[in-house]
């Protein structure tokens, strides 16, 4: 409970404030539906209250301000109202849903569940081209200083190139060459994901001090030797630091690489809320991704616990 408590006052602090928000956020729509309701408001031109801040109308407006938790478009939805939307885009949809895995079979494509594992799949992909391509440039770099003085700079221009901008053009340019479906969403996957590894594997990489790697040298140890006896031994704790970041990053690539494509995924639901005016629809979608996020870091973290009690070192 000590460890717990913490959080939960967190949380209920988050929610607390959450609730509060969406009083001012929503006072222009809830003032508008309780005009057309016949009710009166202050002031009653909605051309007035749109030159008002939302502060002012919320205090010359209190007793209208109960709907803005339960607004049928919100600017920001409530909490119930985004855990509604997650429920019935989840569990009742496949339950009870036409085309739902109870009546179909087969997951159905408006269940965030499906959404969920189409970002997966391109997350995983991604990562593991990331995590791999990281590696072999961090190899490279310590062991070459031609790499070291130019493959390290570009890669970390490279990411200073708004991602935004770049996942249309690297999702034209596959396509013009008939790459499509899960591999360019994986591929901006990757490029988000594979500096975290290149930078903390160098400097794992690089962590054995002067004497041991003197003593190797005593040893008459190559450098493949070297590297795969003492410089990897010594880099796992910066590796797993690494690929924390990297897991997350590639989810966000992932989410970003869908909104060009639009065939499913959570960044493509979160694409089509918002085409709709409905918000609960992207808060329900941004759960999910912080909870796949959360479940892929802390996965990555039991990895990381496992390997070091294996090489007897404390995690």
């Amino acid at each position: 409970m000590r460890r717990l408590s913490p959080v939960l006052v967190m949380v209920a602090g988050l929610i607390g404030l959450w609730y509060l928000a969406a009083v001012p956020m929503n006072v222009h729509e809830v003032l508008t539906a309780a005009e057309r309701g016949g009710a009166e408001v202050s002031p009653p031109s909605a051309m007035e209250r749109r030159d008002m801040g939302n502060w002012a109308l919320v205090l010359r407006n209190p007793e209208h301000l109960g709907a803005s938790w339960s607004s049928q478009r919100p600017r920001l939805p409530a909490p119930h109202v985004v855990l509604v939307e997650l429920y019935e885009s989840t569990i009742d949809e496949e339950l009870n849903g036409r085309r739902g895995l109870v009546r179909s079979g087969s997951l159905s494509n408006r269940s965030l569940v499906y959404h969920g594992l189409v970002t997966l799949n391109a997350t995983f992909v991604g990562f593991l081209i990331g995590a791999g391509l990281g590696i072999l440039l961090a190899v490279g770099i310590v062991h070459s200083r031609v790499m070291d003085m130019s493959v390290m700079p570009w890669a970390i221009v490279s990411q200073t190139i708004p991602i935004v901008a770049l996942a249309p053009m690297i999702i034209v340019v596959l396509y013009s060459i008939g790459v499509q479906g899960l591999l360019p969403k994986a591929v901006i996957s990757a490029y988000l994901s594979f500096f975290p590894v290149v930078v903390g594997m160098v400097k794992g990489l690089r962590s054995p001090d002067g004497m041991q790697l003197d003593l190797m040298r005593t040893y008459n140890a190559d450098a493949a030797t070297v590297l795969w006896k003492l410089r990897l031994p010594a880099s796992v704790p910066y590796l797993f630091a690494s690929l924390k970041i990297a897991i997350a990053a590639s989810l966000v690539g992932a989410i970003v690489g869908e909104l060009p494509v639009q065939q499913g995924g959570l960044g493509a639901r979160m694409l089509a809320g918002s085409y709709y005016g409905q918000t609960a629809q992207i808060w329900a979608a941004l759960l999910v991704a912080a909870a796949l996020a959360a479940v892929l870091v802390w996965a990555i973290g039991a990895a990381e616990r496992r390997a070091l009690r294996r090489m007897g070192m404390m995690a």
